[in-house]
């Protein structure tokens, strides 16, 4: 994983420093990258919206939590949020670090970053809210652990499709990467390492995605002029119904709390 410096100075500084790397953000979870760097009332709003949800964060008690960002719009498919990362508290620093999946502006390839929770929302928003998933306490143990070691890394699919098949490894999206990761921790210690374990392990729960309905010209628009949008990977009745399983910030929630009934949620506005 790549790492790179959260940035907690006040907020002048802070916006000072964000305008410097704007224009040069590394990649986006499904989206194209902008050639037109962030506006500086983007990137205040964008802080702002850090600055509550890093608040948020440290009044919640919880060492791991999963954030959501409205990085476009999804409301035609019912969907507030479309991506997601795991978010740690370093004691000693005083921080919280992100680990999420990220598409490389609008490819077919994927990687995982290290971020600030500043940078984690440096990115072309669609709506200026989060959400805050807050797992139980043996959860959050066990994902700082596999994090820490090298489940987080091996669970990480490059090739990306922002509408992977929640039961396929061909290709993996920023959410499915999340979900496995958090079906890993919430297993029995060492029977999910890969994501073949991760899929099987939630088959075996019967765990099921929200259904997304995609119609045919939207699917076929999408691929032919999309790299990273495939479709194959999908069982073909449902692909040709249109009833596209994929996993959503929706679907991560509703598997920690079907799991944990008193698992938190909290918006940030």
């Amino acid at each position: 994983m790549r790492a790179r410096p959260d940035r907690r100075a006040p907020l002048a500084a802070r916006l000072a420093c964000a305008l410097l790397f704007a224009a040069s953000l590394p990649a986006h979870a499904g989206q194209p990258c902008r050639e037109e760097p962030l506006s500086v009332d983007e990137v205040r709003r964008s802080l702002d919206l850090a600055q509550r949800t890093f608040a948020t964060l440290d009044a919640s008690g919880a060492t791991v939590a999963v954030i959501a960002r409205a990085g476009q719009d999804l409301s035609k498919y019912g969907l507030d949020y479309s991506h997601m990362g795991i978010v740690v508290r370093d004691h000693a620093a005083g921080r919280w670090t992100v680990v999420h999946e990220l598409n490389k502006c609008g490819t077919a390839d994927s990687d995982l970053y290290v971020d600030g929770v500043g940078n984690f929302f440096l990115s072309d928003l669609y709506r200026y809210r989060a959400q805050v998933l807050i797992p139980g306490p043996d959860v959050q143990a066990r994902v700082a652990a596999l994090l820490a070691g090298r489940t987080a890394r091996r669970l990480h699919e490059p090739h990306y499709n922002m509408l992977a098949y929640v039961y396929s490894t061909r290709y993996q999206n920023s959410n499915q990467w999340v979900l496995e990761t958090l079906a890993a921790a919430s297993a029995p210690a060492g029977a999910v390492e890969t994501r073949s374990e991760a899929q099987a392990w939630l088959k075996g729960q019967g765990y099921r995605v929200p259904t997304v309905e995609i119609p045919a010209a939207t699917r076929l628009g999408a691929r032919m002029f999309r790299a990273n949008v495939a479709f194959d990977d999908h069982p073909f009745d449902r692909r040709m119904a249109g009833q596209i399983d994929t996993v959503t910030t929706d679907a991560i929630v509703n598997f920690v709390r079907g799991r944990n009934p008193q698992a938190r949620v909290i918006v940030v506005e």
